[in-house]
């Protein structure tokens, strides 16, 4: 079959179930927007992740935007984020379970502001599922092991 850059009819009826499901919680592009804004002005002003976010950010726009086109990929299969955030996380030096959760907190904080219920629920839930795999990922890469245990993840 011949790549189009067309959505298989397969493809597109998940996305639009992801998103309807998504959508029966209050999660649409205008929560992600609200939730991506909200959260980087903490990470900003976070004494801990703010200097390293400020080292690698000088234009906080595209960023965002990026951030949008991400979250609306995971939560609602868009399709529409083509980066490959790992090796941007591995040349992070010193970037350790700590900061991991320190990510998670602040997310779980914004999400509390703007949603609560099954929508802060369900996109908790993939945050965890993102920070214990970009955990693993760096630790493997730099040490060879997991820098989970199994079993243990971010709760």
């Amino acid at each position: 079959m011949e790549k189009t850059g067309t959505p298989s009819p397969h493809a597109t009826a998940i996305r639009e179930e992801k998103r309807r499901s998504a959508a029966e919680m209050g999660i649409d592009d205008a929560f992600v927007s609200e939730l991506v804004d909200r959260f980087y002005v903490r990470v900003q002003a976070d004494p801990v992740l703010g200097p390293i976010f400020a080292e690698r950010i000088a234009d906080w726009g595209p960023h965002l935007d990026q951030m949008k086109r991400f979250w609306r990929s995971i939560l609602f299969s868009s399709g529409e984020y083509l980066g490959r955030p790992m090796p941007l996380h591995l040349a992070i030096p010193g970037l350790d379970k700590p900061m991991f959760a320190r990510w998670l907190d602040l997310f779980a904080a914004t999400l509390a502001e703007i949603g609560d219920g099954d929508a802060a629920e369900h996109v908790h839930e993939r945050a965890r599922m993102i920070a214990n795999s970009f955990l693993n990922g760096i630790a493997i890469h730099h040490h060879g092991k997991l820098g989970l245990e199994p079993g243990e993840g971010f709760a």
